[in-house]
C-alpha cells in the first residue's frame, strides 16, 4: 500500500484547508482588498503548501529510502533523519 493512500484522509483534509485558502485570496482580490492583505493570504498559501510537500517528501524518505526508526545501520539512519531534518527546515 503506498503511503500516500494509507494517509489519504489527513491528506485530502490539509488539501481542502489549502483550497479554502486559495479562494479567500481569490475574493480578497475580488473585493479589492488592500495588497499587504493579499500578500499575507498568499504567504499563508505558501506556507500551507511547504507543509504539505514536507510530510509528503518526509514519507517518501521514510518509506522509499531508509526509515530511521527501522534502519540497523547507524549511520544510513543518522543520515535520514538528518535528511527528513533539512527537508522540513528549508520548507518552513
Amino acid at each position: 500500500m503506498s503511503h500516500t493512500i494509507k494517509h489519504k484522509s489527513k491528506l485530502i483534509g490539509r488539501i481542502r484547508r489549502i483550497k479554502g485558502q486559495i479562494e479567500a485570496v481569490e475574493r480578497a482580490l475580488e473585493s479589492e482588498l488592500g495588497c499587504a492583505d493579499v500578500l499575507m493570504l498568499v504567504a499563508s498559501v505558501r506556507g500551507a503548501v511547504n507543509g504539505l510537500t514536507a510530510e509528503l517528501l518526509e514519507e517518501h524518505i521514510r518509506h522509499h529510502v531508509v526509515d530511521p526508526a527501522h534502519e540497523t545501520d547507524p549511520a544510513k539512519a543518522q543520515g535520514a533523519a538528518d535528511l527528513i531534518d533539512v527537508v522540513r527546515t528549508y520548507l518552513k
